[in-house]
């Protein structure tokens, strides 16, 4: 069975596909979610926003709070809902959407940025925190990808089909962490370098 969650669920009209209405940053919606999709065994964190701006933008607080309301409380939410749900069917997995930008960060997407290095950061204590009840939890990491996020932005992007193959695939492997592009394997390497 395959749940496919939006704020407005009646935008989901996929073919057997059920839609669960679920903003990620409320509690309520969470936990109703969790409720419904009792049978989960793979739960895909992947709500987020992005808008531009620098740190020294005039909104930079607001911004850097609505990031990481959405990009990492939500991650969080999610997570701690639907862990129990996980346990109690076997473990299974917590895939987590997280960026290129989790490693690197420019003056067009700073909040997006570090929301996205506290995914990364959150991901990894997850895996501690659910080793235990045998939940796999792996962290996906790539740079744009053709979706209505990126609408608007001119840059090379990877089809959304192209990322959930790799991202099936290391689930299946057992694998940490996904880097699905060249871009991504590039900076990851270099984390090491000096600047």
């Amino acid at each position: 069975k395959v749940y496919a969650a939006a704020r407005d669920p009646s935008r989901v009209a996929l073919p057997g596909v059920t839609p669960v209405k679920l903003d990620v940053t409320s509690p309520g919606d969470v936990e109703a979610a969790a409720r419904l999709a009792s049978d989960a065994t793979i739960v895909v964190n992947n709500a987020g926003i992005a808008s531009f701006g620098s740190f020294m933008s005039e909104d930079t607080e607001a911004a850097l709070r609505r990031h990481l309301e959405t990009n990492l409380l939500g991650v969080l939410r999610v997570s701690r809902a639907f862990a129990p749900v996980l346990a109690r069917n076997g473990g299974g997995a917590l895939l987590n959407v997280a960026s290129v930008a989790s490693w690197i960060s420019n003056p067009l997407l700073a909040s997006y940025a570090v929301s996205k290095a506290a995914v990364w950061s959150l991901s990894n204590g997850l895996r501690h925190d659910l080793r235990a009840q045998n939940t796999h939890v792996l962290t996906l990491h790539m740079g744009f990808v053709d979706t209505d996020l990126t609408r608007g932005v001119e840059m090379p992007k990877a089809t959304p089909e192209a990322i959930v193959d790799q991202a099936l695939d290391a689930l299946e492997a057992g694998a940490h962490e996904v880097l699905a592009d060249e871009l991504t394997r590039q900076v990851k390497r270099g984390l090491s370098a000096e600047p």
